[in-house]
Parts: C-alpha cells; sequence; structure tokens
C-alpha cells in the first residue's frame, strides 16, 4: 500500500521558519519516501505505507517537542493511477 501524507505545523511564523516547522522538514527529507514537497504553507510527500506511518510518528515526535502548538495532517491511500 501507498500513502500520501500532507501536514503543517503551527504557529505560523511569516519571517523566518519555526524550529517545529524545521524539525518536521528534515524528518519528511531524511525519511525512506518517493516524493516529498516542502512549501511556507504545506507539505506533502509519498512513499510505502511503512516507512510514510513512520515518518509521521516521528514528525508529530519531533515538532511537538520543539514548539509546534497545532499539527494538521491528512494521510491518504493513493494508488498507481492517483494524480
Amino acid at each position: 500500500m501507498r500513502l500520501r501524507v500532507e501536514f503543517t505545523t503551527e504557529p505560523f511564523d511569516l519571517e523566518e521558519a519555526p524550529a517545529h516547522a524545521v524539525a518536521a522538514r528534515e524528518v519528511i527529507q531524511k525519511a525512506q519516501l518517493d516524493r516529498v514537497d516542502v512549501g511556507p504553507f504545506g507539505n506533502t510527500a509519498e512513499g510505502d505505507a511503512g516507512a510514510v506511518l513512520a515518518a509521521v510518528a516521528e514528525l508529530l515526535r519531533g515538532s511537538l517537542e520543539s514548539g509546534a502548538t497545532r499539527v494538521s495532517l491528512q494521510v491518504n491511500v493513493i494508488g498507481e493511477d492517483t494524480p
């Protein structure tokens, strides 16, 4: 099974990336995922279910420990023909 995760961390800071956002992005960028797209207002990653779920657990732990007051995420099952 393949999964896509979309996530954001809060609070936002328009001047510079807060520590919790940096921590979450580092987790996703280091994870063994096939596609990773990080941006200022949202992040997306895709991969094998095990790798995505492990990355999500680490992302939650790291961002909350780094000061996030909210983590919004959505996980979707994707197929070969899913855009």
